[in-house]
């Protein structure tokens, strides 16, 4: 009887195990990342990494974590946004020419740049759902017009970000941007249980079968565009606040790290499986290698080739685990 009941919970662990493989992957190369860097700045230091360093590497992480988490959203239902970069570029540059110190001004400012990302990302959505055109097609194009009207917003870098903004948003004494970390994952918890977050699952798995379910799938991509756009925004906003002023070409890169980051964390480019958790973890795994490389002296010139490679090296672990678990199963 005992060895009855041990089958089915073994069974259920497996199944566990092997949908949450992704999570459970980046999870282990994050803290085995971490690992690497305290011996790395260790022997470079002669002193394990404080609250500065800490500090600084959430703060780094914020924008990208923003920026990822919308990618995800994006690329649950099948598709891609690569205006990312573009949006945060926008942003950024409005929120330092416009923002002032007071409190009014901050947080009216807050809003119209985060209103300013959702309208860039609902015309994504319009265009991709309405007009039932190619994802990357229509985001590579939008893409250039938001640089081009950040460049027109700030020319060159400039303006600035009020102190008080800086400390609310990225404090650099003590790392209390987690607490948006974890409000953004609490956040996404709740969202997951709703109508609209079985609605993106549903349609990256089988978007004919969604539809035929009763999914409204042109509503769904619309607003998955929006919030990536949104918190595109958001991005844009941590992005100004750790540089305290803007520049129109700095969330450019973005783009592709938002991508490394979604993927590294467990998310299926094929749309339907993967977490939001997973790519936040992404975020900060990202982080850490561009970190590892800085104290292992690695030549800048060559970080784009070592993140690309270890990019490759974790998909196809993940790859190996999970089809390792399937024949377990099986």
């Amino acid at each position: 009887m005992s060895a009855d009941r041990s089958q089915p919970r073994a069974s259920r662990s497996a199944h566990w195990i092997g949908r949450n493989i992704g999570l459970l992957l980046v999870f282990a190369i994050l803290a085995s990342s971490v690992a690497l860097y305290c011996a790395i700045y260790f022997a470079e230091q002669k002193t394990l990494p404080g609250n500065f360093e800490l500090t600084s590497t959430v703060n780094n992480t914020m924008p990208l974590a923003m920026s990822a988490l919308g990618q995800a959203i994006v690329i649950l239902t099948r598709g891609i946004d690569l205006s990312v970069g573009g949006i945060m570029d926008f942003t950024n540059a409005l929120a330092a020419v416009h923002m002032k110190a007071d409190p009014v001004s901050m947080i009216v400012w807050t809003v119209l740049v985060l209103g300013a990302g959702a309208l860039g990302g609902l015309l994504n959505g319009l265009l991709v759902g309405y007009g039932r055109l190619q994802p990357i097609l229509v985001t590579l194009a939008t893409l250039s017009i938001f640089q081009g009207v950040a460049l027109r917003v700030l020319p060159e870098p400039g303006g600035a970000i009020p102190p008080g903004y800086t400390a609310a948003l990225v404090n650099t004494d003590q790392p209390y941007a987690l607490l948006y970390v974890l409000g953004a994952a609490l956040l996404w918890t709740a969202l997951r249980r709703t109508r609209i977050g079985v609605a993106l699952y549903a349609i990256g798995n089988d978007e004919q079968s969604a539809r035929a379910h009763g999914v409204d799938v042109v509503r769904t991509k619309v607003i998955a565009y929006t919030l990536s756009g949104m918190l595109a925004a958001a991005g844009g906003l941590c992005l100004a606040a750790n540089a305290t002023a803007g520049d129109a070409t700095s969330g450019s890169g973005f783009t592709l790290t938002s991508i490394v980051a979604v993927v590294l964390g467990g998310v299926s480019l094929f749309g339907g499986r993967g977490n939001m958790i997973g790519a936040l973890a992404g975020a900060f795994v990202t982080t850490m290698i561009v970190n590892i490389l800085f104290f292992a002296h690695i030549d800048p010139l060559y970080q784009s080739f070592y993140e690309g490679l270890f990019l490759i090296v974790a998909v196809v672990l993940g790859a190996a685990l999970g089809g390792l678990l399937k024949r377990g199963r099986a």
